[in-house]
Formats: C-alpha cells, structure tokens, sequence
C-alpha cells in the first residue's frame, strides 16, 4: 500500500472545516485591516531565495531542474514571492500596499509535532510605508489576527538597532556566534565565549540590554543612537493602545534580514517549538531589481496555530439528512434543493436503505432530519425533527427552513 511522502498530512472533511474556520477568521481580520489577498506560484527561480539567503539554504528545499534546465524550487516561505511580485507587477501601484496571503511551503527539514515538510503560512506585507505608524499598524493586526483565531498567545517585540550598535565592532562572524547564545539565553556561554574573544566589557552590556523591559532601560544602556526617536514613536503609539506585549531587545533571529522593529509571538502550550508568528521590518525589493521599499509584515505559522487551538469545539452550519421512502424519492431532491438554495448542507438518502435505517445513519453526522413518507409526500409537507433532542414535527418546507435557521444561530 502506497503511503504518503514523509513530513506530509492528509486532513479528512472534520480537520478540513476546523482548518477553514480559523483560515477564515484569519482573512475576515486582515480584510477589516484593509489587506487584500494575493497569491504566487508554489515553484519560483531557485535564484529568488538564494540570492537572500545564500547557497547554504538550498539543502533544506525542495529543487529541481525542468525539461528546459531551469534551476526551480518549491516555495520555502512567501515573503520573498510576494517582494518578486511586487517588482513584476506592483511598483506602479498606489502605496501603501497591503497584501496579504495564505499559502503552503515547503522544507526538507526533519519531522515533528507542529513542524512538517508542507505546512502553510497566514501572513501580510506591508509596501511602501516607511514610518512608525506602518510598523505599529503591522503589530496590531498581527495580534488581532491570532486573537480573533482563538490562540492564547504572548507578544514579544524589540528593535534591532541597539544590538548593532553594541556589536558594530565585532567581526561578522563572531558577532553571529554572540547573537546564537544570546538568542538561546546562554549568559554563561556567552561569558566564555566574549572572554576568549577578549571582549568583556560587552558582557554587562549586552545581559543588560537582553533583560531590559523598558525603553527606558535600553536607553540607558545602549545609549544615544540615530533610531531612538523612531523607537520611541512606534511604543508610544502601541502603548497608546495598551497592547499586551513584552519589550524583548534580545529577538536576533533575522538579524541579517531585518533592519528595525521585530516582533515575536509564542503560543502558551506548545512547549518548546512555540513560535507561531515572527515578522519585523525589512528591504528586499531591491534584491530583486526594484526600488528600496519598505516594508514591514510576518508570516503565521498555521499548522502550530491548529495544534495551538487542539480539540477547542468551532461552531459549524447545521447539516440536514433527507430521508425518503422510495415513493418520494423525486420530492426528496426537490426538497433538498430548497434547503440548498437557502444556503443549509442538505444530503440525500443514496442506498436502497429503509427509513429506520437511513436515520440511523443520520443520527451519526447529522443535526436534522427531514422525513419524507406517504403521508408528507401526500400532503406537501415534510417532517423537520431535531436529531439531538428527539423533537420532531410536520410542517412545510419554508417553515422547516426557518426551524434549522434559528436553531443553527443559536
């Protein structure tokens, strides 16, 4: 028996409509935003994420060469797409640009809870706005998106500027090896290392900085540097808004990508693959041959998101069996049709089975039934009865309508 490819899911019809449920909310929130979907193909030039990220990367995708012996790729995330589109098609748009979007990507990474080979992010982009307002708006509608999802979630977000300042002086290199252990919180480590460096004196500094939970901390610390003003403006509108969040100067991750405000979000019962959404502001137009727009956005990471919300009960549209006699089996289409159109799931009795049976079948996954005998085929009615609280009574089909409306928006 053939099996599915490692680091895949097959999702059936009950996981496919919870997807689509928070899938939903999503968009719902980030129309009100004001962002509006866009979609890129799920292959691009293999040179789109080399040429940000370096040849290093390619052993963790999905290439390939085609019959014409282009170097081609799957998609490993969407923000390098979504900047190509905008150079191709978008630079003689209106800005701001707000897009957004919900895509699959893929890695060859190892397996594991909450981490596949094709998973999908929920995430929007910001073009063109390059001011303190943008970045707040961007956090904003980040933590609305995740809250309106139903995740319980906290919001860590930081600025990159006071990082580089206290490591302009260092070689890139060591600078990477001091933002890894700074990133895992590794103080000892990172005492070691910055002894054998013979740079010490960063040591006090650079915890300082990492442990610091007020702007006022940082400045302190870090002292007087061009982004202070820009800093202070994105807090003050957030804090304006009494955002739930925490100030996190230590966010390194990206650090090469990113060029000003980061933010982080981290789901409360993932354990230690929580983060599920990551985004800042960054320039990557020009990479691809366009302007220096910039930008701001972060992506969701969908799958955590799902495994985040577990088994939490979605509201879901009632379903309707339609059960029918042999003798009525044209009356049931019709029927079934007219609560169709009424935009209720309607299904139709399709095996040679006896009423009694046909309701035991109902009863399995559906609310209502709608039973159509001799009696109801005789007098044009339809008997409407509650699957889960036994209730039942003849009446009209408009009316039978209106029963499974009213109790579907309780």
């Amino acid at each position: 028996m053939l099996q599915k490819p490692r680091g895949t899911r097959d999702f059936l019809p009950e996981e496919m409509e919870r997807r689509r449920i928070i899938e939903q909310r999503m968009r719902d929130t980030a129309k009100r935003w004001g962002y509006r979907e866009v979609c890129t193909p799920t292959f691009e030039t293999l040179e789109l994420f080399t040429m940000r990220s370096g040849e290093g990367i390619i052993q963790e995708m999905y290439t390939f060469e085609d019959k014409g012996g282009r170097e081609l790729a799957l998609r490993p995330e969407v923000t390098a797409p979504v900047l190509r589109m905008y150079v191709n098609e978008g630079k003689v748009l209106p800005k701001p640009l707000r897009w957004c979007y919900f895509a699959d990507c893929f890695r060859y990474e190892r397996p594991q809870k909450g981490r596949y080979r094709q998973f999908w992010q929920f995430g929007i982009e910001l073009i063109g706005a390059d001011s303190a307002g943008a970045e707040a708006e961007v956090i904003l509608a980040g933590y609305e998106i995740l809250k309106n999802a139903g995740v319980q979630f906290s919001l860590h977000i930081g600025h990159l500027a006071p990082m580089r300042a206290m490591l302009a002086g260092l070689d890139a290199n060591v600078a990477k090896t001091v933002m890894g252990l700074l990133d895992k919180r590794d103080f000892e480590g990172l005492a070691q290392c910055l002894g054998d460096l013979g740079h010490d004196e960063l040591l006090a500094s650079l915890t300082g900085l990492v442990q610091s939970r007020t702007i006022d901390e940082a400045f302190a610390i870090c002292g007087d540097i061009p982004e202070w003003e820009r800093i202070e403006e994105t807090f003050a509108i957030l804090d304006a808004l009494d955002l739930p969040y925490t100030l996190n100067m230590g966010i390194v991750r990206g650090l090469d990508y990113y060029t000003g405000t980061v933010f982080e979000a981290f789901a409360e019962n993932l354990g230690a693959e929580n983060q599920i959404m990551g985004g800042g502001v960054y320039r990557l137009a020009h990479l691809f041959g366009g302007d220096d727009a910039a930008s701001c956005g972060f992506a969701i990471g969908f799958d955590r998101v799902m495994v985040s919300l577990g088994e939490m009960a979605l509201a879901r549209p009632p379903v309707v069996a339609v059960l029918a006699t042999a003798e009525a089996r044209t009356r049931s289409f019709e029927v079934a049709g007219a609560f169709r159109e009424a935009g209720i799931c309607a299904e139709l009795n399709l095996m040679d089975r006896g009423i009694g049976a046909q309701m035991k079948h109902a009863a399995k996954s559906s609310d209502f039934a709608i039973i159509i005998g001799e009696r109801e085929l005789a007098h044009g009615t339809v008997t409407l009865r509650n699957l889960q609280s036994g209730e039942q009574r003849e009446c009209g089909v408009d009316e039978a309508i209106a029963g499974v409306k009213g109790v579907g928006a309780c």
